[in-house]
């Protein structure tokens, strides 16, 4: 469907198509007439498939469409992290750059005297970390009463990190009736939960298979020593001369050696994980873009935050430790319907993770090893003594569960019979 059928405001259409924008997106076909019905939405769909528009567009329409402006916010889009912050409101802004319509976003690391100072003059538009919200509105910073768009952009991530209670405080201090989007790339139990909570007879989307990733992606798994990841890693990108890179660590401390080991190899690399100030991220990302380095490594604060375009690689150099974050790692790459490839580099003590993604995505990767990094003989016997061991215990648990099944078939079938007998007995020590 072209961005012409959807009858967008004049200098709303005007600014989509500066963007490039000529058809939608399957998300943005479905989305954008439930949101303009004014129904409560929960949408699933995977990462990089125009979820942002999908919202944008439609409110921004309305807003520009009403003309009692005023100052107040009336459109709040809440995210899980400075960085999908960061790019929200830009890609807001971009949509908005012919619209009177005035869009800010404010964050954890952000300076709090120049986040007060922009909520004191006024935004139609405010797109925020919860926690940070939190504080200006315990600050009175920022009025939320007259909000009519709530977004919970990626709810699953905000639950996984623990914004619940920020949630709920927040939808107490918007006291007008208004209209409650959650879009989400993986559909979790806890979701559905706190859309049974938020959200008023909505309605449900989900324009791909819950939890899966793009077909558009490559996906491979290299089976190494955990001891031989970076020279591995270092063998690869040199080889087939990869120049943009993100690779995935499991902890800052993994991510700072990393980089500095792939920097002793001669690959250019930054950093950005939660230790590094937002400067320091941002000229990361910037440099990362711009390709003033090949290899950007990262913690999981990246994995939901960043849009680059033609991004080609991405690498878990560490499997995550929730398989819903493997999805949204790989989503980085393959975006608005490109092709990209996604590389795990995985050990023995990583298999347990790797299954639990495979349960995931309900795919089973073949194990590659590259010639010269086959595991040695101790590695090899003490991964098959493991696997042996966690396929024993499968077993014993197997074998128990379903003895645990027969007696209880075995209870129901005879407690008929003790019911009796004890009605049986009471009558007679009644009698006695």
């Amino acid at each position: 469907m072209s961005v012409d059928a959807i009858g967008l405001s004049a200098d709303l259409l005007k600014a989509v198509k500066a963007c490039g924008y000529k058809n939608l997106t399957p998300i943005q076909q479905q989305a954008i007439p439930m949101i303009r019905s004014g129904a409560d939405l929960l949408a699933s769909a995977q990462t990089g498939t125009g979820k942002t528009a999908a919202f944008s567009l439609p409110i921004l329409d309305a807003l520009a469409k009403n003309s009692a402006q005023g100052t107040a916010i009336k459109a709040l889009i809440l995210t899980p992290t400075r960085e999908l912050a960061a790019q929200v409101a830009d890609n807001m802004k971009t949509y908005s750059q012919f619209l009177p319509l005035k869009i800010g976003v404010v964050y954890g690391g952000g300076k709090m005297s120049s986040q007060t100072n922009l909520l004191k003059q006024g935004l139609d538009v405010l797109v925020a970390t919860p926690g940070r919200l939190i504080e200006h509105l315990n600050l009175r910073n920022v009025d939320l009463s007259q909000v009519k768009h709530l977004v919970l952009d990626e709810a699953d991530r905000m639950l996984d990190m623990g914004f619940l209670t920020d949630i709920e405080k927040l939808m107490l201090a918007i006291r007008h009736k208004h209209q409650t989007l959650m879009f989400s790339a993986t559909y979790s139990n806890k979701v559905k939960s706190l859309a049974n909570q938020l959200l008023t007879t909505p309605k449900i989307l989900g324009v791909a298979k819950q939890n899966s990733t793009s077909g558009k992606v490559k996906q491979s798994v290299y089976w190494v020593s955990e001891a031989r990841k970076r020279e591995l890693l270092s063998e690869l990108i040199g080889v087939n001369n990869w120049q943009q890179v993100l690779v995935f660590a499991g902890t800052k401390e993994s991510a700072n050696v990393l980089a500095k080991e792939l920097k002793l190899d001669g690959i250019k690399a930054a950093l950005c994980h939660g230790d590094k100030t937002q400067g320091a991220r941002n000229k990361a990302l910037t440099d990362f873009r711009e390709g003033k380095v090949r290899v950007l490594v990262a913690t999981d604060v990246a994995a939901r935050g960043l849009d680059i375009d033609n991004l080609a690689y991405v690498v878990n150099f560490h499997l995550p430790f929730l398989a819903e974050d493997y999805i949204h790692r790989v989503g980085r790459t393959g975006r608005a319907g490109k092709s990209g490839t996604a590389i795990s580099l995985v050990s023995p003590k990583d298999e347990k993770f790797l299954e639990n993604i495979e349960a995931l995505i309900e795919r089973k990767f073949e194990r590659i090893i590259v010639p010269g990094y086959e595991l040695r003989r101790d590695e090899a016997l003490e991964y098959q003594q493991i696997t042996e061991k966690r396929a024993s215990k499968n077993r014993y648990r197997a074998s128990q569960e379903k003895n645990q099944a027969i007696a209880k078939k075995n209870t129901k079938k005879t407690s008929p019979m003790l019911a009796a007998s004890k009605k049986y007995n009471t009558k007679i020590k009644k009698k006695r």
